[in-house]
């Protein structure tokens, strides 16, 4: 039988799941190999725009990124919990359990698309709209596919929380704002942190369609809207129907979209220090900071349009500044706002007088009411007049600071060294520039060097820091760097002697005073009245302010007590204040409060009534009480206590070269700076003066400082213009009696100089009464009264 032929082999069939399983994994490849080729775009630090804000996180300024848009930081941490619970029940519910693609909301929507012929809902997931964001796409399929392959590739590379914080600041608003934060400024002007449960709506339904809901440009319909969502949030539980209804009445206002523009040039000098840092916060109060620009450009609206200025309120405790104003007007060109004036090199003018002060009452040179000359000196040829070109004589310490006098102050800095007082204040944080190749001279006391507003208000908060001056601080992390100016007394006497100083326009008793916080005030005026400055400091505060031109053109008439002063009190009277601001400081175990006499600048209880002209109470420092200074110039009386003897009969003083034998007596008087004489009385001077020399004694030297004649006018004399004249009357004068250098004062006031018998020459123009004073360098003068007829 034959054999039957074999059967062909079977091949076993591949399982439908291993087909499957095969192509899962070519799918999952093909889409690791497109992720790896085609990343996601993620945003990059640098793309950000920066926000800088007040301490409270009041936005201040918004620079935007390259792109011009207004994007503001933003977490799901830093912003109301009301309006993630919108955004996430009205846009996305499960967006914490979905992995970017939500296939059940896709197929509701294509249902609800496919019967009603137009889009109902749509169906994408938040990480779809931030794919879109990210990556924008074309409404087709295709655009649709590739937008939820972006988003997958968001969810595997990204957190949820990193997914939200990406719509969070990058979710369309309208115009060039971006991001709920800067939505939430832009349209309704406050943070996203604070808002409303009918604001919240509002914000987490504008970006479905930004253009068209925008509420400065279409309320009505950006309330439908609003309200759409509202009625969604009471549908599905999430907010009861009182909160709803609540909401519902509220209105729909916004602002028109500006972006914030306050502490301009503060906010552009931290952007340079930290660039690509998105959000920066200051250390200054908001509200401040609007009521004080709006108040400086309130104040120079009526000055030279090309005048700015500049403001600093500084926390005296922290020294963390509160308000920085730059200039008058960021935007205004011609006022050159965009130049930051708060460090800018300027002329101090006067306002370094109160550290020299402080200075020489630490080095024990002088007491509060030391007595100091306001006459013309020379100080090795630098010959310093007044604001005023005024003098006022022998005067205090205190007042020779209050009154800014500028011959004191030189004659102080030239006994501290100006070298020694320049090297001090740069370790206090007052840096000087001087010119290059120049150094530090006794001008600089006056203004002759270049200091900065922020340097100075730093060291004038030491008046109220126990001497203790620091760098100003604009950021709470920055480095607290404090030096010591001047001891803790020094700065308590400063202080007291520049609070007694009243306000321009308040006398004693006038207004209520008592509940204002006291203020301790310098003024300065630089040459040519290129600078006007104001500094003040109180319990709390330190303000300065600063007035010019930034070109460095002199604005005549323009000084300190006019231009700056006024605004400071302004800004002064504007801070918070607490009872305490008012109340007068303690003083320090280092002063002592103690009378002294003029003219030898001793304790008044260690000197007998007869050397005692003038008792002054004073406060001295560490129990110093210095004499008076003596005088350079050899020629002249030396200031101070004289001993000599006189003849017990007769009076008269003797010297150590006298023919005849005398009943010899000690005698001391209290001798006045030479100087000074012109502005004494007569009984002062005659008791200053030693008695006449005996016949038959040789001199010995203690006569000088004589008197002086003054050739081509005489006592009383009356002037009148000669006929056709075209002004005033032209005389000729000489000094005689003095082959010293003469210095001839009209009322007071300087108007020239002449060496020895030499001409003068001046016409007097101006009738009425008036004194001419002729003072020689070795202490010589004589004071002629003469009037001037119409």
């Amino acid at each position: 039988m034959p054999e039957s032929p074999a059967a062909p082999a079977v091949r076993p069939r591949r399982s439908r799941w291993t087909w499957l399983r095969w192509g899962v994994a070519a799918l999952l490849a093909l889409l690791l190999v497109l992720d790896v080729l085609c990343p996601p775009p993620l945003p990059k630090a640098p793309d950000v725009s920066t926000l800088v804000v007040a301490a409270d996180g009041t936005p201040l300024r918004a620079f935007a990124d390259r792109d011009g848009v207004w994007r503001y930081p933003a977490t799901p941490a830093t912003v109301s919990p009301l309006y993630l619970q919108a955004l996430l029940t009205y846009e996305d519910r499960g967006f914490y359990h979905h992995p970017g693609i939500n296939p059940w909301a896709l197929l509701r929507a294509s249902g609800q698309w496919l019967r009603a012929g137009h889009v109902v809902s749509g169906g994408s997931t938040l990480t779809m709209q931030v794919a879109r964001i990210l990556d924008p796409h074309s409404r087709t399929p295709w655009g649709k596919l590739k937008q939820m392959l972006r988003a997958l590739q968001l969810e595997t590379r990204l957190s949820k929380a990193q997914i939200l914080q990406l719509y969070l600041e990058r979710a369309p608003y309208g115009g060039t704002i971006e991001g709920v934060e800067a939505a939430s400024w832009a349209y309704l002007g406050k943070p996203a942190a604070r808002l409303s449960h009918a604001e919240a709506a509002l914000l987490a339904v504008l970006p479905q369609s930004p253009s068209a809901l925008r509420p400065d440009r279409h309320p009505e319909r950006a309330r439908a809207a609003r309200d759409k969502v509202l009625d969604r949030m009471a549908a599905l539980g999430a907010w009861t129907p009182a909160q709803v209804a609540d909401a519902r009445i509220e209105p729909v206002v916004a602002r028109a979209l500006q972006p914030p523009l306050h502490a301009a040039l503060l906010a552009e000098r931290l952007r340079a220090a930290q660039p690509g840092r998105a959000r920066i916060t200051s250390t200054l109060d908001a509200q401040l900071q609007r009521t004080l620009e709006e108040r400086v450009a309130s104040y120079f609206s009526q000055l030279p349009e090309r005048t700015s200025a500049a403001l600093l309120v500084v926390d005296n405790q922290t020294l963390e500044a509160r308000a920085y104003v730059g200039s008058v007007a960021f935007t205004d060109t011609r006022r050159q706002g965009y130049v930051d004036m708060v460090r800018a090199w300027r002329s101090p003018g006067s306002t370094l007088k109160p550290f020299l002060y402080g200075m020489a009452l630490d080095d024990g040179l002088i007491h509060s009411e030391s007595l100091l000359v306001d006459a013309p000196q020379s100080f090795g040829g630098y010959r310093p007049g007044n604001f005023d070109a005024a003098f006022n004589g022998p005067i205090g310490a205190a007042s020779a600071l209050r009154l800014s006098l500028n011959v004191p102050a030189v004659d102080l800095l030239d006994r501290v060294g100006p070298a020694r007082f320049a090297a001090r204040l740069d370790n206090a944080g007052i840096h000087l520039r001087f010119p290059r190749g120049g150094a530090p001279n006794l001008a600089l006391i006056l203004g002759g060097t270049g200091a900065r507003l922020e340097d100075l208000v730093g060291a004038f908060a030491a008046l109220n820091r126990g001497g203790i001056a620091g760098r100003v601080r604009y950021q709470a992390d920055d480095p607290v760097l404090d030096r010591r100016l001047v001891s803790p007394g020094a700065a308590w006497i400063v202080r007291e002697v520049l609070e007694s100083n009243p306000r321009p326009g308040y006398g004693a008793g006038m207004f209520d005073t008592a509940r204002r916080p006291r203020v301790a005030w310098k003024t300065g005026t630089s040459y040519g009245y290129r600078d006007a400055w104001a500094l003040g400091s109180t319990r709390r505060y330190t303000v300065g302010v600063w007035v010019g031109r930034p070109d460095g053109t002199p604005l005549p008439g323009q000084y300190g007590a006019i231009t700056a002063l006024p605004l400071m009190f302004e800004v002064v009277d504007a801070l918070p204040r607490q009872a305490a601001d008012a109340a007068p400081a303690p003083m320090p175990a280092s002063v002592t409060q103690l009378d002294i006499c003029w003219p030898s600048g001793e304790a008044a209880d260690a000197l007998p009534a007869s050397l005692c002209a003038r008792r002054r109470p004073a406060y001295a420092l560490d129990g110093a009480v210095p004499p008076t200074f003596a005088e350079r110039d050899a020629r002249l009386w030396r200031a101070g206590r004289e001993r000599y003897r006189v003849d017990a009969r007769t009076g008269l003083r003797l010297s150590s070269q006298c023919t005849q034998p005398h009943a010899e007596q000690m005698r001391e008087i209290a001798r006045w700076p030479a100087l000074a004489s012109p502005w004494l009385g007569e009984a002062e001077r005659r008791q200053s003066r030693p008695p006449a020399l005996s016949p038959d004694c040789t001199g010995d030297g203690g006569d000088t400082g004589g008197e002086l004649r003054i050739q081509g006018l005489v006592d009383g004399a009356v002037l009148a213009v000669a006929p056709g004249a075209q002004r005033g009357v032209r005389l000729q004068l000489r000094a005689l009696g003095s082959e010293a250098a003469v210095d001839w004062l009209l009322d007071g006031r300087a108007i020239g100089r002449s060496q020895g018998r030499a001409m003068f020459t001046h016409v007097f123009d101006q009738p009425g009464d008036h004194s001419l004073t002729a003072l020689a360098e070795d202490g010589a003068w004589v004071r002629l009264k003469f009037r001037v007829l119409e």
